[in-house]
């Protein structure tokens, strides 16, 4: 699932692979840009700010979120795609390699100069260079009636974090997801986040266990009803959000989390 960290990844190799160079030809499989032609414009950069990634080409953004199915890959030149042609919704060439995004589920591109104002409502990013555990927990602290899980997802609140680490934080804290963020210890929670998603920023394979073997890698998430690797309880498995219409999966352990 794209989270912070897979998204930091992404950007990394993009950058590698892009920036420095010039564009030989673009194309955007979108209504909204469907004629824009970058062809020429110098890539500046390739970064990410939470879940977002950020292309800095000549004076504008091209601006993607991968949502739960997209994904950005670098092909060298002649390179067979390993996926289907139909779920690329963006294509950015430059003399040595091919950058494409499949099934984004925001594409959208803006000058230069909006880039701060339009990502201005994002907490502060844990990945980030500029990243401020304080304001984290300012934020976080601002609804205390809010449950701990959905603040933590909230990403006005900090940036990166998606259902798999929001569930495996609570587990690590030994918090209920529904608990209420102003029964929560918050210093201690958010300085976790950062330890850990900053642990895995460089991992193919995510882990919140240490263990990085298929099946081990996670405490809670998706494994409701095994039980509990930890104190052998089952795992419990709920829903919680804001809205009826915003309701994620949750997961925990009845035993080690109150």
């Amino acid at each position: 699932m794209p989270e912070g960290d897979t998204v930091y990844r992404a950007a990394l190799r993009l950058d590698a692979a892009l920036a420095g160079r010039a564009v030989t030809r673009s194309d955007f499989r979108v209504p909204a840009l469907a004629e824009l032609d970058l062809a020429g414009e110098p890539v500046h950069s390739v970064a990410s700010r939470g879940k977002h990634l950020l292309m800095r080409i000549g004076d504008v953004v091209v601006h993607s979120h991968l949502k739960m199915e997209g994904e950005w890959r670098v092909f060298r030149p002649g390179e067979p795609w390993r996926r289907p042609a139909w779920q690329a919704r963006a294509i950015i060439e430059v003399p040595d390699a091919t950058a494409v995004g499949f099934d984004l589920g925001t594409l959208e591109l803006f000058g230069a100069g909006e880039e701060a104002e339009r990502l201005a409502y994002l907490g502060p990013d844990l990945l980030g260079p500029d990243w401020d555990a304080g304001e984290a927990v300012r934020r976080l602290a601002s609804a205390p009636e809010t449950p701990v899980a959905v603040a933590l997802a909230e990403q006005r609140n900090l940036a990166g974090l998606g259902n798999v680490y929001v569930n495996e934080l609570c587990f690590l804290r030994g918090v209920v997801p529904a608990r209420p963020v102003g029964e929560v210890e918050l210093v201690p929670l958010v300085a976790l986040a950062s330890r850990v998603i900053r642990a895995n920023r460089d991992r193919a394979v995510r882990t919140t266990t240490g263990d990085t073997h298929r099946g081990r890698q996670l405490w809670v998430y998706g494994r409701g009803g095994e039980p509990c690797r930890r104190c052998g309880t089952l795992i419990e498995h709920g829903r919680l959000g804001r809205t009826e219409l915003e309701l994620r999966e949750t997961w925990w352990c009845p035993n080690c989390q109150r």
